[in-house]
């Protein structure tokens, strides 16, 4: 899959950087132009054959994930796939990471804090339940520095994300290719639709997250993720509606 571009040398290895930049920043507009015409398979295969190596798949195995991780490893088998840990995950997801681990045989990179959730929690006390500055503290030392670390370890030149327009309005503006902390980012399913999954996992017969059933319609950590009630809206139900990022993506 070719795509044409007055700067192509900027995919060269080591120059996303580049693209923040004049005249980087229209070619990464000309390629988004393109890859927004493209199938999201197509732009997994465009960016497998064209983007920096190595290449890390990045999920939370939440709600519908599994769409992503079959779609890319069908492609690329044994492709990293990083999920971070926080030790406070629904023990629903830590049994769907196990049967999606067998079941598409993942090449599994689990991301963890550098220290224990009772270490943190005897030195900080309940972080998410202390306000927005609280909550973004707590994802800093759960989420976000474990994800990087494993980012670095592989040697992530490309990173690969299920991030999707419609999911939030903190989301509604994302390219299908981005540059993130100094690395290619591609969002393959950035347009598609909760329709669109619902028909591919069944076209394949692929589960969604078993919490899926009980309203739940984004799944993170326990004690920060809620169903979806009457009223609410998706990004509501995360972070007690006052945050909708976690800062992985931001």
């Amino acid at each position: 899959m070719t795509l044409f571009s007055p700067c192509d040398e900027l995919l060269a290895e080591s120059s996303a950087e580049l693209l923040l930049s004049e005249p980087g920043a229209q070619c990464l507009r000309n390629y988004n132009r393109q890859l927004a015409e493209l199938s999201a398979e197509q732009r997994v295969r465009w960016a497998l054959d064209h983007l920096p190596g190595s290449f890390v798949l990045s999920s939370s195995f939440g709600a519908q994930s599994a769409l992503l991780l079959h779609m890319v490893t069908r492609i690329r088998p044994q492709l990293p796939v990083v999920v971070v840990d926080t030790g406070y995950l629904f023990p629903d997801t830590y049994r769907f990471i196990d049967q999606l681990t067998e079941r598409l045989q993942l090449n599994l990179v689990v991301a963890r804090p550098a220290h224990s959730p009772a270490w943190y929690l005897a030195r900080h006390g309940e972080l998410w339940s202390q306000g927005v500055d609280g909550i973004q503290t707590y994802n800093r030392l759960h989420k976000v520095e474990p994800m990087q670390q494993a980012l670095e370890q592989l040697d992530c030149g490309t990173w690969i994300a299920g991030l999707r327009r419609d999911q939030s309005s903190s989301r509604a503006e994302i390219q299908p290719l981005a540059v993130h902390n100094g690395r290619y980012k591609l969002h393959p399913i950035f347009d598609w639709s909760d329709r669109q999954i619902g028909r591919y996992l069944s076209e394949h017969e692929l589960p969604y997250h078993p919490l899926w059933e009980q309203g739940y319609v984004s799944i993170g950590d326990t004690h920060t993720t809620a169903p979806l009630g009457e009223g609410m809206s998706a990004e509501q139900t995360r972070f007690f509606g006052v945050k909708r990022e976690c800062g992985l993506h931001e």
